[in-house]
């Protein structure tokens, strides 16, 4: 059974369908007393059964979904190698940075893998946290991201690096010779029908590999309900099941939180349920709950004061109250 296999994504919002009180009485509408939530949306079965947005969201507004940009572009990755733009995970990346290569000979930089990109497991030093801004201002993103010093061994621990995924969006864009975002609008949100409102671009004018991409709360149900059904969307094979199956698959875990991590998406354990989910700073989520057979999508301001308690209230308000609520709705 497909929700057997695949993680629920989470959005989150204030137009309300069916009840919005939970079993245990806490209306979902709480949601928006953590951090800065905006919206809420649920799906069970491929059909909304709550829908909730604060002040001026809507469904089709697009935000700012930050990191959960990068579980996008694990997609991207997934279907470049179905339809072999790419060889697979276990291509080296010298291939396309020849240049870099042939003036920086590294024989270890050079053996990285498509996987060990995937999984943030390059051994490069971190270009997010405290070398963010450092590598966001450099003329090069490409060069400062290659350029970090070996600080593990590669496909060792996971060293989370915005510069790691922007090294994906340069490959795909090398490897398709279309740019990150034509190739996103033919082959993913197009089918999906799902229009981009904004998405940064580096210095070299790549599309930011991993970062600030705007979507709706309404396409990250959409990506969700991709996910849980093994790539499929409205009966059209999108993305491969295999992909889908390998993108779960744990190969590291965060130093930072308790969460397990796949090719870009997350994973974690909730009142005894398995969640995967994208996840972009300031509250943006795509659930996948596939016991559940449910998706849900949330998403933030970002303006918020910078801390990163939401987390926590997240995930303590899906196991007390949104899965209750799901598991209400159970035919």
């Amino acid at each position: 059974m497909i929700s057997k296999l695949i993680p629920i994504f989470i959005i989150f919002g204030l137009i309300q369908f069916e009840s919005d009180t939970p079993v245990n009485d806490k209306p979902l509408t709480d949601i928006f007393e953590i951090g800065t939530v905006q919206s809420l949306i649920i799906h069970k079965n491929g059909a909304s059964i709550a829908e909730h947005y604060r002040g001026t969201m809507h469904g089709e507004r697009t935000v700012n979904i930050k990191s959960a940009s990068k579980s996008v572009l694990s997609l991207l990755i997934g279907i470049a190698i179905d339809q072999n733009f790419i060889d697979g995970t276990d291509q080296t990346i010298d291939i396309y940075f020849p240049d870099y290569f042939e003036e920086n000979p590294d024989p270890i930089k050079s053996s990285l893998t498509i996987q060990d990109l995937l999984t943030m497991r390059t051994g490069l030093e971190t270009t997010s946290f405290r070398n963010y801004g450092r590598w966001a201002l450099s003329s090069s993103w490409i060069h400062f991201a290659l350029n970090q010093p070996i600080v593990d061994e590669p496909g060792g621990n996971m060293i989370y690096s915005t510069g790691t995924s922007h090294l994906l969006s340069v490959i795909l864009t090398r490897a398709t010779g279309m740019s990150t975002l034509a190739f996103a609008n033919r082959y993913l949100f197009n089918p999906l029908d799902i229009q981009v409102g904004g998405w940064d671009r580096g210095p070299e004018g790549y599309y930011m590999g991993g970062n600030n991409m705007a979507l709706s709360p309404k396409a990250l149900v959409k990506i969700g309900e991709l996910m849980m059904n093994m790539g499929s969307y409205n009966g059209e094979t999108i993305v491969s099941k295999e992909w889908i199956m390998e993108s779960i698959q744990v190969y590291t875990r965060s130093n930072f939180n308790p969460y397990d991590y796949g090719y870009m998406w997350w994973s974690r354990e909730i009142s005894e349920h398995k969640v995967y989910f994208a996840w972009g700073n300031g509250g943006q989520y795509i659930m996948i709950l596939p016991e559940l057979d449910a998706v849900l999508s949330i998403t933030s301001s970002l303006s918020s004061n910078g801390s990163r308690r939401y987390q926590q209230e997240i995930f303590q308000f899906l196991g007390d109250v949104l899965i209750p609520f799901i598991e209400s709705h159970d035919s």
